[in-house]
């Protein structure tokens, strides 16, 4: 601030002598000049009329114009990813970054690396998500919020999850959550718990997963609200899933729904119904039909919404799976073939996913040598994922689908391999 001080009063032919005032010394123009003393607001707007500039450039070094447009391309860039433009808001986040005016803007700079993290997980770059969370950890740990620290926590444990990392995963997360003593349980906290949760289920912890999940469920009651209770009920859901308690599952998951419904907005409204409906297909096949209906409607208001280009694309493989429960493998199809749109740039898990359900769509249609091809990419992308429970379920619906084709050396291996990611 200083330095802009001395330059502004340079450029207008100024001597210290001349900004003299009854509150202002000479002697004191110096120090602040040379960063020895912090003026008072009272005093920068005094020395801002003297030396005929705006006090936003003497605080941050941009001109109050400047700070309009930084301000305003925030809002544009935030808009856009409300939007589900995922990709615009990229492009708008790395544009202000790029703008050296934000150098003097901390909080400016920091929302803008925030944001630019997020529309990068959203356009399914998580190593370029993951890169910029920690770059956020590092860099700003000291200006970050309570707040924000907890969400660039909760993105970065998601990232590498997502990602396959879960070892990372559980570590981003048991460095807030695993000290000796627990913080105070808030909202943001639910939502750092559900990623833990998340992150056990996928490594096969379930004995843990179900002992936090007790634990998480218990604290959202106390705290009462209704985000806290949508995420402990939904987080308990999915460990009954996983653990086959499907009564249970379908308990948990439509309380989360009932409350979600009555509090919640309706773009997150949408995203759980098509969680729900997956879930449901797991553990009440025989209602597959209800469940298109439901799916449906969640593909109409995910189209009508702000809803990232993962949600829409998971929309369209639960109907697929529907379809092919109902015995409709060409209807299944039509869904894969929007899904194989979407298949850029979308993470190596999901990509993998969507691979797997095309073979087994193209089985069902007596697609033999398509099935094969499918299978196969989707055996490469299993390749260079860690060994879960999720890559299990992978191999092991690969090994089915394959021996369904008619394919059992392949399909043998496929067996092996499922066994392989479990110990076995």
């Amino acid at each position: 601030m200083g330095q802009r001080i001395k330059t502004v009063r340079r450029q207008r032919g100024l001597s210290q002598a001349q900004l003299a005032h009854p509150e202002l010394s000479d002697s004191y123009v110096s120090l602040i000049e040379s960063g020895k003393r912090t003026p008072t607001p009272a005093v920068l707007e005094l020395l801002a009329e003297k030396l005929d500039c705006s006090l936003t450039y003497l605080i941050n070094g941009v001109t109050a114009e400047q700070m309009q447009e930084i301000e305003l391309g925030l809002g544009y860039a935030r808009l856009a990813m409300e939007n589900g433009e995922v990709g615009e808001a990229r492009t708008r986040y790395a544009e202000l970054l790029a703008d050296s005016g934000l150098a003097g803007l901390p909080q400016h700079r920091q929302d803008a690396e925030y944001g630019l993290a997020l529309a990068t997980e959203a356009c399914g770059d998580l190593d370029g998500a993951i890169a910029l969370l920690n770059g956020l950890r590092e860099n700003d740990p000291a200006t970050m919020s309570p707040e924000r620290h907890i969400a660039v926590a909760v993105a970065l444990s998601r990232c590498y999850r997502e990602q396959g990392d879960l070892a990372q995963a559980v570590n981003v997360v048991e460095e807030i959550l695993g000290g000796a003593v627990r913080p105070a349980w808030t909202d943001g906290l639910m939502r750092l718990g559900g990623q833990l949760l998340a992150a056990y289920v996928e490594r096969g912890d379930l004995l843990r997963a179900r002992q936090f999940s007790a634990e998480v469920l218990a604290a959202a009651e106390v705290l009462g609200t209704p985000q806290a209770l949508t995420l402990a009920h939904w987080g308990a859901a999915i460990v009954a899933v996983e653990s086959g308690r499907g009564d249970e599952a379908v308990t948990h998951v439509e309380r989360a729904l009932a409350i979600q419904s009555e509090y919640g907005d309706p773009r997150r409204l949408a995203r759980l119904r098509n969680d729900y409906a997956q879930v449901m297909l797991t553990v009440r096949p025989m209602q597959a039909g209800a469940w298109r209906e439901l799916l449906a409607k969640v593909e109409k208001e995910l189209s009508e919404s702000s809803a990232n280009p993962m949600d829409k694309m998971r929309c369209a493989m639960n109907l697929a799976r529907a379809e092919l429960l109902l015995a409709n493998p060409q209807r299944a199809g039509e869904h894969i073939k929007a899904v194989c749109d979407m298949l850029d740039g979308m993470p190596r898990p999901l990509q993998m996913e969507a691979r797997l359900l095309h073979g087994q769509t193209s089985a069902e249609l007596d697609g033999q040598q398509r099935a094969l091809h499918e299978l196969q990419a989707a055996a490469e992308a299993l390749d260079k994922l860690p060994a879960t429970r999720y890559t299990a379920h992978a191999w092991l619906t690969a090994a089915r689908v394959l021996e369904r084709i008619d394919e059992p050396v392949r399909s043998v291996d496929a067996y092996k391999r499922a066994l392989a990611c479990v110990g076995l």
